[in-house]
């Protein structure tokens, strides 16, 4: 007699069909109660962090990890029976097949502890799993790995063809795919049948295959209260060959009014799996086909249909498609897209229409892109202003370029730091302001050094001109665009009067405190009114609270992303929360992704 194997060399055990909720401090408490416990490790996705569904726990002693397998296999652990096995460190074993054995046509009442029981008197087992699916119900099989072969020939012997919970199993060693010699998409006995007339009977549909070869089994399904045919049924041939014939023959066959399809039989999974793979070709073909000629159009008016649209566009070209997206109701989301016959049309469209009035709201235009192409830029463009790295600049947001540095709260500075033009308020003489940029909206503006056309120094907040050497004292407590307007004018008229008039002028005394008021909604009116290098500002200042109340943590680094988008689509969000919170989450997902990348 053999002698048998040793199924361990170390008392490492592997815990499987754990819950996603376990952790290692739960498993080192219950393993701990068993003898001492060296080490525990719950396996997790490298991306997620979220549990793969097994660990490995380690005792000190080898006689402990035994008893642990002995006493705690299929132990409930948050309302899941665990399953335990011995840890090899070498797969050899484990795929050489030996002392393998595969058991099906279970009943659906075998878990994974009754296969075990049933088959653990035979010697002993290394490992024994019930296969189920994503619900937890079983399949009809399973494996049971024995120690040894001569214990794996002996439970085949003793329970093949015997009957377990009221249903014949089958037992026989297991062979690999590779053995059996199997392709399942060119080797296959059992078929699927569909437009079946409603008045074929089982043996009238049996008799129909019949002459293709040896038909062991056949059904047509039906309804179970009715008894009506639902229309579609199964049969099984004895040979791949008799049933590669039957769809030779009988597939697209007329019978009445209808047109049989026959062919494989396909689990759920399978087809599922098929169905997307084939969408996601057709998908990826029409983003080719209609690449660079799909416009992304958003901030539509309510009063604004696809008619209109279409009119609005079609001075550009021909309009291939036009479709403004609805909801349930049939009401506008408020974005839509047009498609022009060729990229030169659409090109010539998103230039002189992205910013364009139409129903008294700016349009926003841009170059359709998949939504997994906008994250990955998007995910580039954070990377890059991160890094200091060549990438900064990507267009993010559908096709905006990203100002090269920014300034927000909580994100890292470097020496000789210049603010972007089009996110400052330009200093002139006169204008308050002066050296120092005020601090307005929890976020800072920086003033520009003229002297040097705007390019910073380490002197980047002194303010030189050799025109005018005059410096205003900063005034506090302007929270209000239409008050700084107001004593912007107010300033700008004074800038004629000498100097020395200016000085002799009494200085308003402004308030210690004032107290905190909102900001007033921004129109595209007021903001086309106000100058180019004070837009940003204006929007930012709206922009900055909406976030912190959805974002407080990365409130300034979000609010300095999506200040990099176009002005029109700004307005966008500030007018629609749904947008807002879209554009906020996506990248705060950003933020996350690069933080874990960074750890």
């Amino acid at each position: 007699m053999a002698a048998p194997v040793t199924p361990y060399a170390s008392a490492s055990l592997y815990v499987g069909d754990l819950a996603g909720d376990v952790t290692e401090a739960l498993l080192f408490e219950i393993f701990n109660a068993v003898g001492p416990v060296a080490s525990v490790r719950v396996c997790r996705d490298a991306a997620t962090r979220r549990s793969l569904g097994y660990a490995y726990v380690n005792f000190h002693r080898l006689e402990d990890a035994e008893r642990a397998l002995d006493t705690m296999n299929f132990k409930d652990i948050r309302q899941k029976p665990c399953r335990i096995m011995w840890s090899h460190r070498d797969p050899s074993l484990r795929r050489s097949g030996r002392g393998n054995v595969f058991v099906k046509n279970l009943a659906e009442s075998i878990d994974n502890k009754s296969l075990y029981d049933t088959f653990s008197m035979f010697g002993n087992i290394l490992s024994c799993k019930v296969c189920t699916d994503k619900a937890g119900k079983g399949l009809g099989y399973g494996f049971v790995h024995y120690e040894g072969e001569e214990s794996a020939t002996q439970a085949i012997e003793r329970v093949n063809g015997k009957v377990i919970a009221d249903k014949k199993v089958i037992v026989s060693a297991f062979q690999s795919r590779t053995e059996r010699g199997v392709d399942s998409k060119n080797d296959f006995t059992n078929l699927y049948v569909k437009n079946i007339p409603e008045d074929m009977d089982d043996d009238t549909f049996k008799a129909l295959f019949t002459e293709y070869g040896e038909v062991q089994s056949c059904s047509v399904t039906k309804d179970k209260e009715t008894g009506k045919s639902k229309g579609f049924g199964f049969i099984n041939f004895a040979d791949a060959e008799q049933a590669a014939a039957a769809v030779a023959g009988l597939n697209d066959k007329e019978i009445g009014d209808k047109k049989l399809f026959v062919g494989r039989a396909q689990k759920k999974e399978e087809r599922e799996k098929e169905l997307r793979e084939h969408f996601e070709s057709l998908k990826t073909e029409r983003q080719k086909k209609f690449a660079n000629m799909n416009m992304y159009v958003k901030n539509l008016a309510d009063t604004t249909d696809e008619a209109k649209l279409k009119d609005t566009f079609g001075k550009f070209g021909t309009i291939t498609s036009v479709r403004i997206m609805t909801d349930s109701a049939g009401a506008s989301k408020g974005f839509g897209f047009v498609c022009m016959s060729t990229p030169e049309e659409a090109q010539k469209a998103v230039a002189e229409m992205n910013t364009a009035m139409v129903d008294g709201k700016p349009l926003y235009v841009a170059m359709a892109q998949p939504k997994d192409q906008r994250r990955q830029q998007l995910d580039q463009q954070y990377q890059g202003r991160n890094k200091g790295g060549p990438n900064m600049g990507q267009p993010p947001f559908g096709g905006m370029q990203v100002p090269q540095q920014m300034f927000y709260p909580g994100m890292p500075q470097r020496n000789n730091f210049v603010y972007p033009q089009q996110m400052m308020r330009q200093w002139q003489p006169g204008m308050p302001g002066g050296p120092q940029a005020p601090q307005m909206g929890n976020y800072q503006l920086m003033a520009v050094n003229q002297a040097r056309g705007g390019r910073g120094g380490r002197g980047g907040g002194r303010v030189r001109n050799k025109s005018d050497n005059r410096n205003v004292r900063n005034q506090q407590g302007m929270q209000q665009q239409q008050m700084q307007q107001q004593q912007m004018r107010q300033q700008q008229q004074q800038q004629g009067m000498p100097q020395q008039q200016q000085q002799q002028q009494p200085q308003q005394a402004m308030p210690q405190e004032a107290a905190p008021t909102e900001p007033q909604a921004l129109t595209a009116k007021e903001l086309a009114a106000a100058p180019e290098e004070q837009r940003k500002q204006m929007i930012g200042e709206r922009l900055f609270p909406l976030v912190k109340q959805m974002k407080p943590t990365y409130a300034g680094k979000i609010t300095g992303m999506l200040l990099e988008m176009d002005n029109s689509e700004l307005l966008h969000l500030l007018e629609s929360q749904p947008a807002l919170t879209e554009k906020v989450n996506e990248a705060d997902m950003v933020l996350q992704d690069y933080s874990k990348n960074a750890e």
